[in-house]
């Protein structure tokens, strides 16, 4: 069984930056791949970044590229999603999740095991 938890979420305005954590628990071959994705209200759940926990090889959206950083604590079993030059088009709900070995890092259909999520908000 794994379990992950986010956390990290909250309000800021354009510009500005969050981190967002994610604390994992369970069969780490069951989590290979961790990724980060997200959903606006209305829209279809999207990968944000992604990253192999075995060797640190990370995945990013076109959108997030130069401004999101994927990364992870080993000794911590956390894996973090951080969030420079926010804007609006940012605002969503943030979704950890984790994965054995999936067929593309950025897509949702591969992901087994996920957290409830953590919002985020980016005002103009």
């Amino acid at each position: 069984q794994v379990q992950l938890v986010e956390s990290g979420g909250g309000s800021v305005q354009t510009g500005g930056s969050l981190r967002l954590s994610c604390a994992a628990s369970g069969d780490r071959l069951r989590r290979r791949f961790m990724g980060w994705f997200r959903q606006a209200p209305g829209k279809e759940r999207d990968g944000v970044a992604a990253i192999w926990t075995g060797g640190d090889i990370t995945f990013y959206g076109d959108s997030v590229k130069g401004r999101f950083t994927i990364s992870q604590d080993k000794a911590k079993d956390t894996v973090y999603l951080q969030m420079n030059s926010l804007k609006p088009e940012d605002t969503a709900m943030y979704y950890c999740a984790g994965a054995t070995n999936p067929i593309r890092a950025l897509s949702p259909t591969g992901y087994t095991y996920w957290g409830v999520g953590t919002q985020v908000t980016v005002s103009s």
